[in-house]
């Protein structure tokens, strides 16, 4: 592509792709698009984004267009890759001046600088840093602040780095400049608080803005530029300097005030100075180790004392914490559980944390965390009365504690706690017993710190342990404070119930649970919102408890969970309507079928719910975990539900429907409990497995989901589902068994054979297919045992309840072997008897024994043959099965079933499924457990003597080895 002649077309292609007519816009993209591959496109580009006369949205976007190709084609290996010549006149056509006067165009430019220099710098690019280093000296403003923007950039995407020659080639470089970028540093800093005293704001903010791009540099090269930063006395004056220009800079916005122009750069530069302090911490906690005890000093006088009253701010506060956070926590300052083990380092830094948490200085930090900083603040408390949903959606939101003033309290409030238990223990126990019985509401301040205490209480309840009795002080006192309805007192009522909620599984007596139902009953009527939804979460925690007695809440489960309906109902955010269908289900989910009289309500609000919840697929998912749960506890009962649940599963389950994506593993979830407790088969419910075929094409994590889905299908109804589905399922399974795990291959068979188990003939018939490459793994020998095992598994259901499929079966691979049929039986029988041991389910090896025993009586030569190793099965599975009588010395067979009888069940014990009852009527008719092992082979044996006569019989005998005869005869005593 000529460059003189190129540049009107291609600045007209960037003038259109700049149209909002789609018309315009499209033909140009494909234009650009394929001009992307052509030698001297990228040049073009870059006179038109150099060009300052030109469209502002034209040149940005040539930018854009520029920085893509780089990653495409500036890799020498990259297909269409760019020629060096025309990367050589690229890097020198970017660096020849720094006077971009567009401040997002500015920034492209400076980041695709820093692309080009991962790849190039220092070997292709030498000239890049010096050039950089001359541009940021000189006077002119823009060029200064462009250059200081690019170098800034350049240095932040070479420390990002990662391999060992990248690390090595940074340091050399960072070991070069770190002087440099010291002095820039320190030039733009004086030159800013010089600005900032004379109250020059508008040179003071330029100057702020090179400050802020110079500390960015310093701060990529003192954390990745350095292997032992603690040895070069250059780095470690640089951080000692940040504790006094930290203090010059909140000093700064004291003097500037919370409306100045410069307040917002001037907060982004004091958190950038704390973050140089804990990135330098948390990759260098060695070398940090010198810098403890200004760092504690720091923090904790602007924190926690009057030092910082009107000068610090909520995320500098935060960053504070979480220094303090990371040097209390930190592994590399503990010392080893036997001090002779500990590293010098480690104990240095121990010792200089023990010598700073003095007894005053913890009471202190203790004090003022709970009675400062937990405090509910007026925004807070604002938003309790205006939104309440949003108020108490945030109280228990996620890991935000890096950057959240409350979880960051109180999880710097749990580490310290944590680690000098022995010292705050008592401060924090003092503080409750000072609040101890009612608050009186006209203190508004006292309830405040109340709340605050108990909070403490909670948060550091297993640290507690020893030291409160839960029990006594429920009992005697928590309960009382619940009991005070006034509208004031809806902070200690929704406090003390989140107390319980946290104090559940460390320390509550069983006894007790009564009392907190009543409690709970109460609190669910109270008029105050964040107090119900408050109140539902410490219900989930009580029922989730392992020490949850059913019995002990049934007497209270159907109003609980009608107040909870309610509030279900009555709740209208997202989060919120969440949060309460998570209560609901694990209450359905631990009382089971007891939750039946209960759900009429519930079973006919949730359609309406799912509708409404159109465009949030994650209240979706906790409507489908509620039904999973519903289903489970309704049992067969849940068929009343099929209208609603069967679309459900039909949408989440369905890969062309967008919201698969969100609901497909809890659909499939619900699609298996539906079948597990569906009393019959349904054309709709039939009709659902359609979505199964591009499920198994997917092949995901769900995969053992899919299958168990099959499984439930063929027992639930074996005929309708394998005439109707059996053929796809064959040949989906064909296309999974060319590129699947081990345990995926074996969780295909296992289908193939309870398909065959369940239906010997219809199953046998429609999974032909797939039985010649189970027969050829047999007789290959095939390597893995548990595929081996199934593989017995399917021919021995095959042979034992389906001998002319088996016969056909065998015909067929005599004809694909080129073998006599009786030399393949041969072969399959010497290679089950050798590899009987692969089979380790009891199951499993009587049915091999019995599948064995089949084929006797017989007169036909190689079964006699393989005799001996028939009978070694029959011993080794007789060992198995048979248990002895005590009474009468006799043997039995403990895996026959006589009849089917429902389980007595306790309250806490789950009731069979549908699916459960299947199964056991289905065993009923399976030979391995209606056929006695012991009988079998005796008449089996009976049979072979009548046909041999005694002699030939004897002398087929007499090819079992003695002990084996003598343990056969042992078992068929009395028979």
């Amino acid at each position: 592509m000529d460059i003189n002649s190129a540049s009107s077309v291609v600045l007209q292609a960037l003038t259109q792709a700049t149209s909002q007519d789609t018309a315009v816009l499209k033909p140009a993209e494909e234009q650009l698009k394929q001009w992307e591959t052509q030698p001297g496109f990228y040049s073009v580009l870059l006179n038109i984004f150099n060009n300052h006369l030109l469209d502002v949205n034209v040149r940005w976007l040539a930018v854009l267009y520029f920085k893509n190709g780089i990653d495409r084609y500036w890799r020498r290996v990259a297909p269409h890759a760019l020629s060096e010549e025309e990367k050589t006149l690229l890097r020198a056509g970017l660096i020849t001046n720094f006077n971009e006067p567009v401040n997002q165009i500015a920034t492209q430019i400076a980041v695709l600088i820093a692309k080009v220099a991962r790849l190039d710098c220092p070997r292709q690019w030498p000239e890049l840093i010096p050039i950089l280093l001359e541009s940021v000296k000189v006077q002119d403003g823009l060029q200064q602040h462009r250059a200081l923007l690019t170098f800034y950039h350049v240095t932040k995407t070479l420390a990002s780095k990662r391999l060992a020659t990248d690390k090595k080639l940074f340091q050399d470089l960072a070991s070069g400049i770190y002087s440099f970028a010291c002095s820039l540093w320190n030039h733009h800093t004086a030159t800013f608080l010089q600005q900032v005293c004379s109250g020059d704001e508008a040179a003071a903010i330029n100057s702020l803005e090179r400050t802020l791009l110079s500390l960015k540099v310093l701060r990529k090269l003192t954390v990745h530029g350095f292997n032992e930063p603690h040895h070069n006395m250059e780095v470690m004056g640089f951080l000692n300097a940040v504790f006094e220009r930290l203090k010059q800079f909140l000093e700064c916005c004291r003097r500037v005030g919370p409306s100045s122009a410069c307040r917002e750069k001037l907060e982004k530069t004091i958190i950038l100075y704390t973050k140089v302090l804990l990135d330098f911490l948390e990759h260098h906690p060695c070398p940090f180790i010198p810098l403890i005890q200004r760092s504690l000093e720091f923090a904790v006088s602007y924190v926690f004392t009057e030092v910082g009253e009107g000068v610090v701010f909520e995320r500098f506060i935060v960053q504070c914490m979480n220094l303090v956070k990371m040097i209390v926590k930190n592994d590399a300052y503990k010392p080893a559980k036997n001090i002779e083990d500990s590293k010098p380092e480690s104990l240095e830094a121990h010792k200089i944390k023990m010598a700073f948490f003095t007894h005053p200085t913890l009471t202190e930090i203790g004090r003022r965390l709970v009675s400062h900083y937990f405090l509910l603040t007026e925004e807070e408390l604002a938003m309790w009365e205006e939104d309440p949903e949003s108020f108490a959606v945030e109280e228990t939101g996620g890991d935000s504690w890096k950057y959240s003033l409350r979880p960051c309290t109180e999880v710097l409030f749990l580490d310290v706690f944590h680690s000098y238990s022995q010292t705050l223990t008592p401060v924090l126990l003092e503080m409750v017993q000072n609040l101890q019985g009612p608050t009186s509401i006209e203190e508004p301040v006292r309830l405040l710190i109340k709340d605050a205490v108990y909070n403490a209480v909670g948060l550091a309840a297993y640290e507690l342990f020893d030291n409160v009795d839960f029990d006594l002080w429920f009992k005697n006192h928590l309960l009382a404070e619940l009991q005070v309805s006034h509208h004031s007192y809806k902070l200690i009522r929704r406090r003390v119930i989140w107390l319980i909620g946290q104090w559940i599984s460390v320390k509550f007596k069983s006894e007790l649970r009564p009392l907190l139902y009543e409690a709970i009953l109460g609190l669910m009527q109270d008029p105050d919102l964040v107090v119900r939804i408050e109140t539902a979460t410490t219900l989930k925690l009580t029922v989730d408890d392992f020490e949850f007695r059913t019995e002990q809440f049934l007497p209270y489960l159907e109003s609980i969970f009608g107040l909870l309906f309610q509030l279900l109902q009555q709740v209208t955010e997202c989060d919120t309507k969440m949060q309460v269908l998570h209560v609901i289900s694990c209450v359905i989910e631990r009382v089971n079928i007891q939750i039946r009289p209960y759900v009429g309500c519930l079973v006919q609000y949730l359609p309406l719910l799912w509708k409404q919840s159109e465009e949030h697929n994650m209240l979706r998912c906790a409507i489908l975990t509620t039904l999973v749960h519903l289903v489970q506890g309704l049992g067969a009962e849940s068929k009343n539900l099929y209208p609603f649940l069967l679309p459900v599963i039909q949408l989440s389950t369905d890969l062309s429907q967008p919201p698969h994506v969100y609901l497909l593993e809890d659909g499939l979830e619900l699609w298996l409990v539906t079948l597990e407790n569906s009393p019959s088969i349904t054309p709709e419910l039939l009709r659902i497995f359609q979505n199964m075929s591009a499920l198994l094409e997917l092949s995901s994590e769900n995969l053992r989901t899919c299958f168990q889905i099959i499984n439930a299908y063929t027992y639930l109804s074996a005929t309708e589902f394998l005439q109707n589905y059996a053929e796809g399922l064959c040949r989906s399974f064909c296309e999974l068994l060319k590129d699947i795990t081990m345990e995926g291959q074996v969780q295909v068979l296992k289908v193939v054979e309870i398909a065959i188990k369940v239906s010997p003939h219809l199953g046998a018939h429609m999974f032909q297919p797939l039985l010649p490459d189970v027969f050829r793994g047999i007789l290959d020998g095939e390597r893995y045992p548990v595929v081996m095992s199934t593989y017995l598994g399917i021919i021995g259901r095959v042979l034992l309840q389906n001998s002319s499929f088996f016969s056909s079966l065998l015909t067929q691979m005599g004809a694909e072997f080129n073998q006599e049929m009786d030399q393949l039986l041969g072969g399959l029988i010497e290679m089950w008897v050798d590899r009987m041991d692969n089979i380790t389910q009891p199951e499993r090896r009587k049915l091999s024994s019995l599948a064995l025993l089949s084929l006797l009586p017989s007169d036909n030569s190689v079964i006699q043959d393989k005799f001996c190793g028939i009978i070694n099965v029959c011993v080794e599975a007789l060992h198995d099965v048979m248990t002895e009588d005590p009474e009468t010395s006799t043997f039995k067979d403990c895996m026959l079933m006589t009849h089917f009888e429902e389980p007595k069940l306790t309250d806490d014990e789950e009731p069979p499924t549908e699916q459960d009852k299947r199964k056991k009527l289905l065993a009923l008719s399976d030979p391995v457990h209606s056929v006695s092992l012991q009988q079998c082979a005796y008449e089996k044996l009976k049979a072979q003597q009548l046909l041999m006569g005694e002699p030939g019989f004897q002398a087929l005998m007499e090819t079992v080895d003695t002990e084996i005869v003598r343990q056969l005869q042992e078992f068929l005593k009395g028979l």
